[in-house]
């Protein structure tokens, strides 16, 4: 990646948006949604631009343009409409020390903005560092379609209700409450307009210290057989699966690539690395999968396609099996 991906807090720090046309006005548009402060740097402001310094959303600077300008400041938009000017002011502008994102010169970018859905807490970019806007957008557009327009809502109630879970939900049982939160009856009812029936429930999980026993929150079992070792090959449904996962398991190390697609904090076991041989994955491995089971854990066991069969051998009955790999 030549571009790492992260959130800036801009909130009561300063956003500088040089130009004072449409390209400017766009980036004011955006960051608008955001607590940051606003300085318009332009001889003159388009009316949409000048109707937001009269609301007192923003600040104009009219007079001379220094590096101290852009010093201090969160983020920088340069977008003048000559190419020129703009990148005489990138110069100045880094001198500062400020981190820059140039209109349509990406070779003069530290920062670039991604297309975002929106649902404030919950936000999700999507960038292609310049290099496919509209396959960014196209993405943008299916992810509006799944995440419904109130989730924002449920998640910022999630948030406030952190502290009264870490107070009376055990630590052991807490990721499975948010689980149910987010996957289960509170998000369903908050979905078709239910925010208060949703909140409620939720509520009074709390107080019972913990999700509901009948909510679906037993543990699982996923078996992946694997016949590619491509990343980009795998299925959505078994993606999914590994970012639910609190426990990974394969058995080789070869396997260790499409582990990137796991949860970042989920326990891992790879035979050949962590133990001898795959024989020790189909005998004692067993008892460590029933055991998380039998705590509530979701397990996924990444196996080659042709060892599949017997790797099922004396797991639960109703374990899952995903075609890991699109064909």
């Amino acid at each position: 990646m030549k571009f790492f991906p992260m959130f800036l807090r801009v909130a009561e720090r300063d956003v500088v948006i040089v130009g004072g046309g449409e390209t400017a006005a766009q980036k004011a548009r955006l960051m608008l949604k955001t607590e940051a402060r606003l300085i318009f740097v332009a001889p003159e402001l388009d009316p949409e631009l000048a109707a937001l310094v009269d609301e007192g959303r923003a600040t104009h600077h009219s007079g001379m343009i220094t590096p101290e300008l852009f010093r201090g400041a969160a983020l920088t938009f340069i977008g003048t409409g000559c190419p020129g000017i703009d990148a005489a002011l990138h110069a100045l502008a880094r001198e500062a020390g400020a981190l820059v994102n140039v209109v349509d010169q990406p070779a003069l970018c530290e920062a670039t903005t991604p297309s975002i859905v929106d649902r404030d807490p919950l936000v999700v970019a999507i960038g292609t560092e310049g290099a496919a806007p509209i396959l960014a957008r196209q993405i943008k557009t299916r992810l509006e379609s799944i995440l419904e327009p109130r989730l924002g809502d449920l998640v910022g109630l999630g948030g406030r209700l952190r502290g009264a879970v870490a107070q009376r939900v055990p630590r052991e049982n807490r990721r499975a409450f948010w689980r149910w939160v987010y996957d289960d009856a509170p998000r369903r009812l908050h979905a078709r307009g239910a925010e208060r029936e949703a909140a409620e429930l939720i509520k009074h999980a709390i107080e019972a210290g913990g999700a509901p026993k009948e909510a679906g929150t037993k543990g699982a079992v996923t078996l992946l057989p694997v016949s590619s070792l491509e990343p980009d090959l795998m299925t959505l449904r078994a993606v999914q699966r590994l970012q639910e996962a609190d426990l990974v398991l394969c058995s080789d190390a070869s396997f260790v690539p499409i582990l990137e697609l796991a949860r970042r904090d989920a326990a891992r076991i790879v035979v050949g690395r962590d133990h001898g041989t795959e024989d020790w994955l189909v005998s004692d491995q067993r008892k460590v999968i029933l055991d998380e089971v039998a705590m509530g854990a979701r397990v996924v066991w990444l196996v080659a396609r042709r060892d599949a069969e017997r790797a099922a051998l004396g797991l639960p009955e109703d374990i899952e099996r995903v075609p890991a790999v699109r064909v």
